[in-house]
Order: structure tokens, then sequence, then C-alpha cells
């Protein structure tokens, strides 16, 4: 993946009389005349410059100093021009007997090259290469320009940071600098998980040193609007003179203008009849078991026909109401005798609750504001959530679904439970596990589709490489193959996380380098270097797969295997578990464990239908992030504990869980690492 850091300032600013010279020369037919000594004019400051225009004069230059400066221009414009394999071959041809100055403008030409090329180790070693001291101020942009470029995507360093805070008082755009000061932000939250103590700075950077601190004070406490509002303020006057003092990174300004939300009246938007009324009622009950400050089931909604009996059974989700799709009939995991659920203090806010499947949405919004609701929770159905875009609405929204083509709205949030969400939660933890190739098992369909593609996106987000994918059959397709001998290959294709016609491109010092092919582009040996299998398959699927998976590799094997939710159950005898050793899933913490207590009573209300105790949970978690839809729409990086997960948002308010992870060992369950 190559990462853009667009370069907004004004490198023309001060051009020099050559330069001038030149830029006439390209526009007109006067003799050429020879540039800046060491090629340090810049050729995209103006349009006529281009690569053909440098290396015509390169060919009339009267001498061999000028014919290397112009060379020199050549290839800064092929690597702005996209024409990266012309630049290396003209990079490689340049003379051995240059001045000074010239080999410091090769240096940074190769290191720009490496960049445009996706080698940011090469771009880093050529950048070693050079003294910025020596470098004119247009050469001392592009040099701090690759170096932030080549050190995107890495671990995060100091040394990164210090480019950044380098770069911001050269930035006169205050589109630019605004964009540097977030970035920075940025590239520091990459250190939250990084003690402060063991990051060794000099006695003189005042501006890193401040720049830390602010981190310690957001880390302390995001949780907290009011105390981070104050932290912020505090900070600000101990360092008047810090860039960020002066501008707010974006998202911490967003604290400043933090403003809580009312939730004295809640308008539930559920489906009441059809197919999905039993997934309602589920929701209803855990929105209302946490709304009476209980941990615990609420007395159940009395069953109507639509209902009635079949909450005793695996039930089958609408093919739109992704907030249940995670929501599969699986059981589980044995837990300890249950002490009792304490209770906590009940809310005074008013729920109603409003069928979606009686009336047009559009009535119901236009109903719900009049009769005074401050907040609604819902609708559930995802075209239903698609229709809250043409609203004119502006109450706040926690839609129960996601949307395919997601808008981002400042009164809207999206929380739900899919196959995405798990596939996204497992890229980060098996990224987290040192994993470099995973291949995804997955069945034909709209399924595997969407969770490949969101495993997929994860995956790249966290500084992975290419993703396979492997497309799996019915039980039927498993044991023909295991009965002709077949097996699994653990062969897969490249998953495309970017469309080739879509290109991301990095820009440096004001030039646009078009990315080269995407490593899903490039199309790696199958199943070569797989190191951890990803499964969507039910139990008996896994049951077959797993087995199949043993024989094919070696007991010293580092391969990790991984499943989602959809593939455990609790009843399975000791064969079974000691079938699945070393096997990881996850699940939501009221499942894997989490509360004993309120899991008993809530698997005897919903007589053992786990597919309803994920949506009873759901439902107390929508209660949750209501109380907290302020803080997850406007601070950056609050997080809240769920029965589904720990919750957070992103900057589309989309709500993230991250899950538990479980694992099979020597026949029992214990937590992953």
């Amino acid at each position: 993946m190559l990462y853009s850091y667009v370069m907004g300032f004004k490198t023309g600013r001060v051009l020099p009389v050559v330069l001038a010279a030149l830029i006439l020369a390209a526009c007109s037919s006067q003799a050429p005349q020879a540039p800046a000594g060491g090629g340090q004019a810049k050729p995209g400051a103006n349009a006529g410059a281009n690569a053909d225009y440098y290396l015509q004069q390169m060919q009339q230059a009267g001498n061999d100093n000028s014919k290397t400066d112009f060379q020199l221009l050549a290839i800064h414009a092929l690597i702005g021009e996209g024409k990266t394999d012309r630049a290396q071959q003209l990079l490689g041809t340049l003379p051995q007997a240059m001045t000074d100055v010239q080999q410091r403008e090769q240096l940074l030409l190769s290191a720009e090259l490496a960049v445009a090329q996706k080698r940011p180790q090469d771009a880093t070693a050529a950048l070693q290469k050079l003294d910025p001291g020596q470098l004119s101020q247009e050469q001392q942009a592009r040099f701090l320009q690759v170096r932030i470029a080549a050190g995107a995507g890495q671990q995060p360093s100091l040394d990164l940071l210090r480019a950044y805070i380098a770069q911001e008082p050269l930035l006169a755009d205050p589109a630019a600098h605004q964009q540097n000061i977030d970035q920075t932000w940025q590239a520091l939250l990459a250190f939250s998980a990084q003690p402060q103590a063991s990051l060794v700075i000099n006695a003189n950077e005042n501006v890193l040193q401040g720049w830390l601190d602010l981190l310690h004070v957001y880390q302390d406490n995001k949780q907290d609007p009011a105390l981070l509002k104050a932290g912020i303020k505090d900070w600000q006057t101990r360092y008047p003179q810090n860039p960020a003092a002066k501008t707010l990174p974006t998202q911490l300004n967003q604290v400043l203008n933090y403003q809580p939300s009312s939730v004295g009246q809640i308008a539930l938007f559920l489906p009441m009849n059809g197919q999905a009324q039993v997934f309602s009622n589920a929701i209803q009950q855990g929105f209302n078991a946490a709304k009476n400050g209980l941990n615990t089931a609420a007395a159940p909604v009395p069953p109507t026909d639509a209902s009635a009996g079949q909450t005793s059974q695996a039930v089958t989700a609408p093919a739109d109401a992704t907030a249940a799709d995670a929501a599969t009939a699986v059981t589980a995991a044995p837990q300890p005798a249950a002490a009792p659920v304490a209770a906590g203090p009940a809310s005074n806010a008013q729920v109603k609750v409003y069928d979606t499947s009686s009336q047009p949405l559009p009535a119901l919004l236009a109903q719900a504001q009049q009769e005074g609701a401050t907040i609604i929770v819902g609708p559930l159905l995802k075209n239903e959530v698609e229709q809250l875009y043409s609203s004119q609405s502006t109450m706040n929204i926690l839609a129960l679904n996601q949307p395919e083509h997601l808008q981002n709205r400042a009164n809207i949030c999206y929380f739900s439970l899919s196959p995405e969400d798990e596939a996204r939660d497992a890229a980060n933890h098996i990224f987290q596990q040192h994993r470099q190739q995973p291949l995804l098992l997955v069945p034909r369909g709209s399924l595997g589709d969407r969770v490949v593609k969101a495993f997929a996106d994860a995956w790249t987000k966290a500084g992975g490489g290419t993703v396979l994918e492997q497309r799996i059959g019915s039980v039927g397709e498993l044991k023909q193959a295991i009965n002709s001998g077949a097996g699994i290959q653990l062969s897969g294709q490249p998953v495309a996380t970017a469309a080739p016609s879509e290109p991301q491109s990095v820009t440096i010092a004001g030039l646009t380098i078009p990315a080269p092919p995407s490593d899903a582009a490039i199309s790696p040996s199958a199943g070569g270097g797989v190191d951890a299998v990803y499964i969507i398959a039910t139990p008996s699927e896994l049951a077959l797969i797993k087995p199949m998976i043993d024989m094919r590799t070696s007991s010293r094997s580092r391969l990790g295997l991984y499943a989602s939710s959809r593939s455990y159950q609790a009843e399975a005898g000791p064969d079974y578990r000691l079938e699945m050793e070393g096997l990881e899933f996850s699940d939501i913490p009221l499942l894997a464990g989490a509360n004993p207590g309120l899991l008993q009573q809530t698997s005897a209300q919903f007589k053992e239908d786990y597919s309803l105790v994920r949506l009873y949970a759901m439902g107390m978690d929508a209660w949750t992030l209501v109380n907290h839809f302020s803080e997850m729409r406007q601070i950056p990086g609050f997080q809240v504990a769920g029965e589904t997960g720990q919750l957070s948002a992103t900057p589309d308010c989309v709500i993230n869980r991250k899950l538990s992870w479980l694992k099979y060992q020597q026949g029992k369950l214990v937590q992953a690492l």
C-alpha cells in the first residue's frame, strides 16, 4: 500500500532567476538556457517544464555539467509523471563525475523514486547519506516529505515525528499546515500502547516534548470529556509556543467544542410484526433491562402470533437484517455457577417503541420528533437505514444496521452485529500475533464476499500485505473431498483491496507520483507462505475442515487456525474439543464468560437460543451507546465496555467491537493470548 501525503506549500514562492528563464524557455522557441547548478530547478513549478522538455535540453546542452543538470531535472519530472521505469533507467546513466551539489540531488531523487516504487527501506537508506544542512530550502522540503512518506505504515518512530515537526514551519498554506498538525497527531497516537518512559528524546527537543505531553493528557482523560477539555487548555498554557497550541489537531479541536446530548425521551424504531419481530423483541428486552439498571433479563415481552414458539430454536434472519447476521444459533461456553447479578441505578428516561413495519419511515420520524423524542435507536433493517439519508431530521440516531454505501452524518452512528465486525476484529487479532500471510476459507456467495472484503480492508489498514481467499463448499462437498483424498490444498487467490483503475498516489513537494500496481495485482504464488487460516464455517463443516488441514500440515508448523463464532458449539464432547486443538475463535464477551450470572439468566430466558442472547446483549449495548452518543461522535478514541465487545467508533461513527478470543487447549477452552 502506498500512502498519500500531500505537500501543499508553495514550492515556487522564491523562484530563482535561472528557473524563471527556464520557464520562459519552456513556453517559447528561445534557445535553451542552463539550469541552476545541481539540477535544483523545480520542474513541477511550471506545466511546460515536463520530462520531454528537459530531455531535449539535455541533448542540446553545450557542456557535460549542464547536461547532467538537465538530466537530473528530467528524472525529477519523470517521477512526477509516474514514469518510474524510465526515471530508474535515466538515474542509472548519470556520470560518475558530478559536483557535490549534483550528487546530493542524485541521492534525493533516488529516495523519491524509491518511495514511488514502494521501497521505503531504500528511500530511508538514501536519505541517511544526506546532510539536510547542505540542502537548499526546496530540497529540505522534499527531504522531509520523502522521510515522512517512507515512514508511513512502518513501526512508529520518533524520527517520523521529528520529520513532521521539522516540516511544520516550512508550510505557509493554512490547509497544508493543518494537515501537518493532524498527521503529527495521528503518528503520535501510534505510540499510545508504548510506555512514554521508554521514549528517549534530546533535552533541547521542546516541541517534541510538548507533543508527548499532549498525548499523555489525552490518554489520561479521554474517557471524561470535561477533564479532557480542561487538560487541553492547561496544556496550551504550559506550551504556548508549540504549533499544536496555536492550531490544535482537528480531533482535539472537536473535544473543545464537545456538547453532551440529551436522552430524555428515546424512540425505539423496530419492526414489531413479521419475520423480524423475534429479533426486535430480544433487542427491546435487552435495552429495557439495561435502562432499568439490571444486568439481568427483564420481564419477557409477551409474544404475538408472529413470534410465539420461535425463541426455543435457531432463527434465520431476514436477508437485509445484518444486525442479526452474527447472531447465529450456537451455544455458549460452559460457565461456573452464577453469582447473583447486581442491579444499578435505573434511568428516568422515557422510551417509546415505534413499529417500523406499520408505517413508512419518514412518517415515523416526523411523529417521533413531534412527540418530543431526543434520540432514535434504530431502524433495524438495512433498507430503512438507507432511507435516513433522504430525511431532514436533526435528531441523533443510533442506527442498528450499516448500509452498503455509508454516509458520514453528524447526527448518525451505526451499530450492528455482523460477520464483517468479526472479520475486522479477526484481521487485527491475527495481525497482532505477527502473522504475515493469511488465507481466508469462506463459503461461496454473498456471506463469503462480505467477510473477505471486511477482513482484507482491515488487514491492509493494520499494515498487512496480500490476503489470500479460498472458497469452500457444503458438508456434502467436503465429505466428497475427504473420500477422494483431495482434501484442502490451502491455496488461494489474492484479494484485490483496490480497483486497478483507482491506484493511490503520493505527492512530494507538489508533484503527484502515481502508485505502482498493488501487491494484490501482482499475484503471489498461490498458497506460498500461508501462516494463518481464518475459517467461516458451521460446526459440522469445521469438524471436517480442521482434520483435513491437520493432515496437510506438520505438527511443527506454526500455522495458526482461527474461526468466527459461527463455528462454536458448547455441547460438543471431549473428542471434538481435542480435535479442535489449537484453534482460536471469537465471540461476544457475554458468551465468552465475562458475565456468568447474566449469561445463565438470559440463556434460560431464551431457552438456549444464543442467537437471541446475542441480540439481547446488543440491546443492552444500544442503551450504553445512547448514553455515550456524544462521546462516540465527538471524542476520538473514546471506548466503553459492552456485552458485545469493547466499543469504540470510527470517524464515520461506525461502532467497532473488540471481541473476546478463546482457544482449544488440551480439551479445554482457555483465553487466547
